[in-house]
Protein backbone atom coordinates (compact mmCIF):
# COMPACT_ATOMS: atom_id res chain seq x y z
CA UNK A 1 0.00 0.00 0.00
CA UNK A 2 3.08 2.11 1.10
CA UNK A 3 4.34 1.69 -2.73
CA UNK A 4 1.49 2.31 -4.38
CA UNK A 5 0.54 5.97 -2.67
CA UNK A 6 4.27 6.92 -3.21
CA UNK A 7 4.25 6.35 -6.89
CA UNK A 8 0.73 8.46 -6.82
CA UNK A 9 2.12 11.51 -4.82
CA UNK A 10 5.35 10.70 -7.43
CA UNK A 11 2.78 11.32 -10.42
CA UNK A 12 1.06 14.19 -8.50
CA UNK A 13 4.25 15.84 -8.38
CA UNK A 14 4.77 15.26 -12.20
CA UNK A 15 7.95 13.64 -11.11
CA UNK A 16 7.17 11.04 -13.68
CA UNK A 17 11.06 10.48 -14.12
CA UNK A 18 11.77 9.22 -10.54
CA UNK A 19 8.24 7.31 -10.73
CA UNK A 20 9.29 4.81 -13.83
CA UNK A 21 12.43 4.24 -12.57
CA UNK A 22 10.96 3.44 -9.19
CA UNK A 23 8.36 0.65 -11.29
CA UNK A 24 11.91 -0.74 -12.72
CA UNK A 25 13.80 -1.08 -9.43
CA UNK A 26 11.01 -2.85 -7.77
CA UNK A 27 11.55 -5.56 -10.91
CA UNK A 28 15.61 -6.08 -10.17
CA UNK A 29 16.02 -8.30 -7.70
CA UNK A 30 19.22 -7.48 -6.85
CA UNK A 31 18.50 -4.05 -6.37
CA UNK A 32 18.46 -4.03 -2.50
CA UNK A 33 22.14 -4.62 -2.85
CA UNK A 34 22.25 -0.98 -3.13
CA UNK A 35 22.32 1.43 -0.46
CA UNK A 36 19.98 3.81 0.11
CA UNK A 37 21.90 6.80 -1.00
CA UNK A 38 22.89 5.13 -4.60
CA UNK A 39 19.28 3.93 -5.11
CA UNK A 40 18.04 7.44 -4.12
CA UNK A 41 20.73 8.71 -6.64
CA UNK A 42 19.39 6.22 -9.42
CA UNK A 43 16.18 7.94 -9.06
CA UNK A 44 17.45 11.25 -8.90
CA UNK A 45 19.36 10.75 -11.85
CA UNK A 46 16.49 9.37 -14.13
CA UNK A 47 14.23 12.04 -12.98
CA UNK A 48 16.30 14.90 -14.09
CA UNK A 49 17.04 12.88 -17.39
CA UNK A 50 13.42 12.49 -17.89
CA UNK A 51 13.36 16.71 -17.45
CA UNK A 52 15.85 17.24 -19.61
CA UNK A 53 14.45 15.37 -22.25
CA UNK A 54 11.40 16.37 -21.83
CA UNK A 55 13.04 20.07 -21.70
CA UNK A 56 14.45 19.52 -25.27
CA UNK A 57 11.36 18.04 -27.35
CA UNK A 58 9.56 21.49 -25.90
CA UNK A 59 12.39 23.68 -27.71
CA UNK A 60 12.55 21.47 -30.77
CA UNK A 61 9.02 22.01 -31.04
CA UNK A 62 9.06 25.50 -30.70
CA UNK A 63 11.69 25.68 -33.14
CA UNK A 64 9.78 24.07 -36.19
CA UNK A 65 12.70 23.06 -37.87
CA UNK A 66 12.41 22.04 -41.83
CA UNK A 67 14.73 19.13 -41.21
CA UNK A 68 14.08 18.10 -37.71
CA UNK A 69 16.20 14.83 -37.33
CA UNK A 70 18.98 17.01 -38.73
CA UNK A 71 22.50 16.81 -36.72
CA UNK A 72 25.76 17.62 -36.58
CA UNK A 73 26.82 13.74 -36.03
CA UNK A 74 25.85 13.07 -39.14
CA UNK A 75 27.38 15.51 -41.39
CA UNK A 76 29.03 14.10 -44.36
CA UNK A 77 32.37 15.58 -44.85
CA UNK A 78 33.56 13.18 -47.68
CA UNK A 79 31.44 15.34 -50.37
CA UNK A 80 33.77 17.87 -51.92
CA UNK A 81 31.56 21.11 -50.79
CA UNK A 82 34.17 22.80 -49.12
CA UNK A 83 32.46 22.23 -45.45
CA UNK A 84 34.92 22.36 -43.09
CA UNK A 85 34.98 19.80 -39.73
CA UNK A 86 37.29 22.49 -37.35
CA UNK A 87 34.90 25.38 -38.16
CA UNK A 88 31.50 22.59 -37.61
CA UNK A 89 33.34 21.71 -34.31
CA UNK A 90 33.63 25.02 -33.19
CA UNK A 91 30.08 26.06 -33.79
CA UNK A 92 29.58 22.90 -31.94
CA UNK A 93 31.04 24.45 -28.82
CA UNK A 94 28.39 26.85 -29.16
CA UNK A 95 30.75 30.17 -28.30
CA UNK A 96 29.39 32.01 -31.13
CA UNK A 97 25.88 31.99 -29.75
CA UNK A 98 27.00 32.86 -26.56
CA UNK A 99 28.70 35.73 -27.54
CA UNK A 100 25.58 36.83 -30.10
CA UNK A 101 27.62 35.63 -33.29
CA UNK A 102 25.77 35.23 -36.72
CA UNK A 103 26.93 32.72 -39.01
CA UNK A 104 25.91 32.55 -42.68
CA UNK A 105 25.78 29.57 -45.10
CA UNK A 106 25.86 29.98 -48.49
CA UNK A 107 26.43 28.19 -52.04
CA UNK A 108 23.92 26.68 -55.12
CA UNK A 109 21.34 24.56 -54.67
CA UNK A 110 21.35 21.35 -52.95
CA UNK A 111 24.59 21.67 -51.76
CA UNK A 112 23.03 21.10 -47.78
CA UNK A 113 22.46 24.41 -46.71
CA UNK A 114 18.97 23.85 -45.10
CA UNK A 115 20.39 20.91 -43.43
CA UNK A 116 23.94 22.27 -42.08
CA UNK A 117 21.12 25.32 -41.14
CA UNK A 118 18.82 22.94 -39.15
CA UNK A 119 21.96 20.26 -37.49
CA UNK A 120 22.91 23.73 -35.99
CA UNK A 121 19.47 24.60 -34.64
CA UNK A 122 19.56 21.58 -33.35
CA UNK A 123 22.37 21.38 -31.22
CA UNK A 124 21.40 25.09 -30.25
CA UNK A 125 18.11 23.23 -28.51
CA UNK A 126 20.32 20.45 -26.95
CA UNK A 127 22.49 23.37 -25.26
CA UNK A 128 19.44 24.89 -24.11
CA UNK A 129 19.10 27.66 -26.47
CA UNK A 130 15.30 29.16 -27.63
CA UNK A 131 15.54 28.89 -31.40
CA UNK A 132 13.17 29.44 -34.25
CA UNK A 133 13.51 28.25 -37.73
CA UNK A 134 11.79 30.28 -41.06
CA UNK A 135 11.99 29.59 -44.65
CA UNK A 136 12.43 33.08 -45.51
CA UNK A 137 9.75 33.68 -48.46
CA UNK A 138 7.30 32.37 -45.07
CA UNK A 139 8.84 34.92 -42.55
CA UNK A 140 8.51 37.63 -45.36
CA UNK A 141 4.83 36.56 -46.35
CA UNK A 142 4.56 36.77 -42.39
CA UNK A 143 5.35 39.93 -41.34
CA UNK A 144 3.19 41.53 -44.65
CA UNK A 145 0.42 39.38 -42.99
CA UNK A 146 1.27 40.89 -39.60
CA UNK A 147 1.38 44.51 -40.56
CA UNK A 148 -1.96 44.19 -42.60
CA UNK A 149 -3.94 42.53 -39.32
CA UNK A 150 -2.39 44.66 -36.81
CA UNK A 151 -0.49 41.67 -34.94
CA UNK A 152 3.27 42.76 -36.23
CA UNK A 153 3.96 44.01 -33.00
CA UNK A 154 3.52 40.26 -31.64
CA UNK A 155 5.18 39.25 -34.11
CA UNK A 156 8.54 41.00 -33.81
CA UNK A 157 8.04 40.05 -29.89
CA UNK A 158 7.88 36.12 -30.42
CA UNK A 159 11.16 36.62 -32.76
CA UNK A 160 12.69 38.67 -30.14
CA UNK A 161 12.79 35.88 -27.61
CA UNK A 162 14.37 33.13 -29.84
CA UNK A 163 18.13 33.16 -28.96
CA UNK A 164 18.95 31.85 -32.04
CA UNK A 165 16.71 32.87 -35.05
CA UNK A 166 17.14 30.54 -38.34
CA UNK A 167 16.20 31.93 -41.67
CA UNK A 168 16.67 29.75 -44.57
CA UNK A 169 16.84 30.69 -48.39
CA UNK A 170 17.06 34.60 -47.84
CA UNK A 171 16.59 35.98 -51.68
CA UNK A 172 14.93 32.91 -53.27
CA UNK A 173 11.48 35.63 -53.41
CA UNK A 174 11.27 39.17 -54.37
CA UNK A 175 10.83 41.31 -51.03
CA UNK A 176 9.36 44.48 -50.71
CA UNK A 177 10.59 47.40 -49.42
CA UNK A 178 8.83 47.24 -46.09
CA UNK A 179 9.31 44.05 -45.64
CA UNK A 180 13.00 44.37 -45.67
CA UNK A 181 12.22 47.43 -42.95
CA UNK A 182 10.68 45.13 -40.87
CA UNK A 183 13.48 42.61 -41.63
CA UNK A 184 16.02 45.16 -40.27
CA UNK A 185 13.73 46.06 -36.83
CA UNK A 186 14.18 42.50 -36.47
CA UNK A 187 18.02 42.60 -36.64
CA UNK A 188 18.33 45.62 -34.47
CA UNK A 189 16.22 44.22 -31.62
CA UNK A 190 18.65 41.13 -31.80
CA UNK A 191 21.86 43.06 -32.03
CA UNK A 192 23.90 41.81 -28.83
CA UNK A 193 20.90 40.24 -27.59
CA UNK A 194 20.38 36.65 -29.83
CA UNK A 195 22.50 35.25 -33.13
CA UNK A 196 21.22 35.03 -36.56
CA UNK A 197 21.78 32.15 -38.41
CA UNK A 198 21.33 32.75 -42.49
CA UNK A 199 21.77 30.69 -45.41
CA UNK A 200 21.25 31.75 -49.45
CA UNK A 201 22.23 30.68 -52.90
CA UNK A 202 24.00 33.98 -53.37
CA UNK A 203 27.29 34.93 -51.97
CA UNK A 204 26.97 37.67 -49.54
CA UNK A 205 28.92 40.18 -51.95
CA UNK A 206 25.12 39.78 -53.74
CA UNK A 207 22.85 40.09 -50.97
CA UNK A 208 23.01 44.62 -51.24
CA UNK A 209 21.61 44.01 -54.76
CA UNK A 210 18.23 42.16 -53.18
CA UNK A 211 17.32 44.68 -51.11
CA UNK A 212 16.15 48.28 -52.99
CA UNK A 213 16.42 50.85 -50.56
CA UNK A 214 20.73 51.16 -50.02
CA UNK A 215 20.34 52.34 -46.92
CA UNK A 216 18.13 49.78 -45.70
CA UNK A 217 20.72 47.48 -47.68
CA UNK A 218 23.95 49.09 -45.43
CA UNK A 219 22.64 48.69 -42.15
CA UNK A 220 21.18 45.04 -42.50
CA UNK A 221 24.31 44.18 -43.97
CA UNK A 222 25.88 45.59 -41.03
CA UNK A 223 24.75 44.13 -38.56
CA UNK A 224 24.49 40.43 -39.69
CA UNK A 225 27.94 40.05 -41.71
CA UNK A 226 30.40 42.08 -39.29
CA UNK A 227 30.86 39.27 -36.33
CA UNK A 228 29.56 36.23 -38.59
CA UNK A 229 31.04 33.02 -39.35
CA UNK A 230 30.88 32.49 -42.78
CA UNK A 231 30.45 29.06 -44.86
CA UNK A 232 30.70 29.26 -48.63
CA UNK A 233 29.61 25.64 -50.13
CA UNK A 234 30.50 25.15 -53.21
CA UNK A 235 30.12 21.95 -55.71
CA UNK A 236 26.78 19.81 -57.45
CA UNK A 237 23.74 19.09 -55.82
CA UNK A 238 23.75 16.82 -53.61
CA UNK A 239 20.37 15.45 -54.73
CA UNK A 240 22.19 14.57 -57.87
CA UNK A 241 24.28 12.65 -56.50
CA UNK A 242 22.16 10.72 -54.60
CA UNK A 243 20.35 9.88 -58.02
CA UNK A 244 22.69 9.42 -60.17
CA UNK A 245 23.32 5.69 -60.94
CA UNK A 246 25.93 3.81 -59.35
CA UNK A 247 28.20 1.13 -61.14
CA UNK A 248 26.34 -1.62 -60.39
CA UNK A 249 22.96 -0.05 -62.09
CA UNK A 250 25.15 0.15 -65.38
Amino acid sequence: MLYSQTLEKLRALRLEGMADALEEQRKQSDITQLEFEDRLALLVERQWLWKENRALAARLKRAQLKIPSACLEDIDYGNARGLKRAQIDQLRAGAWLKHHRNCLITGPTGVGKTYLGCALGQQACREGVRTIYYYAPKLFRGLQQAQADGSLTKLLKTIQKASLLIIDDLGIAAVGPKQYRDFLEILDDRNGTGSTLITSQFPVAQWHEMIADGTVADAILDRLVHNAYRMELKGESLRKTKMAPSDKDL
